[in-house]
């Protein structure tokens, strides 16, 4: 590959004139140091809210490109249970170990880190694309236990490119990927901090083979990238993180989001702010009062002595957000209540 030899200037040395001064010169060209370093600084912090890139045109299986070829599912998706697929090679054991991961469609990169525990290296890519109806929606695909990581965050993506290769989380188990596709954007590394169906998750097969092609054109899209707190974290740590102090604004999109427990977010395909209702929980019904005996006319007997009444039942005090997702079912089911969406979702 051919290079160019012509000298490399720093931005504005080649329109310098001479009757710049070359102590003035070197003064401006540290200041512009400082302040690319500055925003290079900003930007790993999290000051990057939104990163601009195309809509998907489409999706693909990430192994065996585009069909999955010379791959299957060793363990599917299903609710509240395994909230993603298994890839494996038809090798069998490792011999998949190393191979190559793509991205399902165009994106950005919104993770890329080594979670450890049960993840190992985890990307997770947001996609943008625009539905059968004209809508713009948004998805995450998450891909797990990677031995390399070859994106880094913030990068844009295209369909097919190189995610990483396939690890075994560093011998914890036999060598696979682990792939979820999500509706809810501001899951990132905390699941148990929301609904474990598909309110917040799609079934990847499924969702692959209904968007294999899109419509697509030129249309670059202000794609959110800061949505969800990092591992181990609640989103109010998130926000008060956020350079502003006030919690991020997160442009959206045409659906909502619903986010188990916590509050929803409504996206609009122009930006602006995201509107965040809270969410009611189911009230607790008060207990029948109490209906007590008329009193009874002494006789001047003692009465027979008889076990006191049982004490009535305290009422059931509604789960703070803070608790786990068991400990919130369980008590939803001692309520008579399955879930805090009102009217059931299809299940595609």
């Amino acid at each position: 590959m051919a290079y160019d030899a012509t000298p490399f200037y720093m931005p504005g040395e080649r329109f310098r004139t001479p009757l710049e001064s070359p102590t003035s010169h070197a003064r401006w060209r540290a200041v512009r140091c400082i302040a690319f370093t500055f925003s290079l600084c900003a930007a790993s912090a999290g000051a990057v809210e939104t990163v601009r890139c195309a809509l998907a045109d489409g999706f693909d299986f990430p192994v065996g490109k585009p069909e999955g070829t010379a791959y299957y599912k060793s363990r599917g998706f299903y609710p509240n249970g395994h909230l993603g697929e298994d890839w494996n090679g038809r090798g069998g054991g490792d011999s998949d170990l190393g191979d190559p991961i793509y991205s399902i469609a165009g994106g950005v990169v919104v993770h890329s880190d080594n979670v450890g525990v049960g993840w190992g290296n985890v990307i997770i890519i947001r996609h943008a694309f625009r539905d059968a109806g004209g809508k713009i929606e948004v998805v995450d695909s998450l891909y797990g236990h990677l031995q390399e990581r070859r994106l880094k965050l913030h990068q844009i993506v295209e369909r097919g490119q190189l995610v990483g290769t396939m690890g075994s989380n560093s011998g914890m188990y036999p060598a696979h990927l682990h792939l979820e596709v999500r509706k809810n954007l501001q899951i990132g590394m905390n699941r148990s901090q929301f609904a474990r169906d598909y309110s917040n998750y799609y079934s990847p097969t499924q969702f692959i083979n209904a968007h294999r092609k899109l419509s697509s054109n030129l249309q670059r899209f202000e794609m959110p990238v800061n949505t969800f707190a990092g591992y181990g974290k609640s989103l109010a740590d998130r926000d008060k993180a956020a350079p502003s102090g006030k919690g991020l604004t997160i442009p959206v999109f045409p659906s909502v989001i619903a986010a188990g427990n916590l509050p929803t977010v409504v996206l609009n395909p122009q930006g602006g702010k995201a509107i965040k209702p809270a969410l009611g929980r189911p009230a607790v019904k008060p207990l029948p009062p109490v209906q007590k005996a008329p009193p009874e006319v002494s006789t001047g007997a003692r009465p027979p002595r008889t076990a006191p009444p049982p004490a009535a039942p305290a009422p059931t005090a509604a789960v703070p957000d803070t608790e786990d997702f068991w400990t919130r079912l369980k008590s939803k089911l001692k309520q008579g209540q399955l879930t805090d969406d009102p009217q059931p979702r299809a299940i595609r």
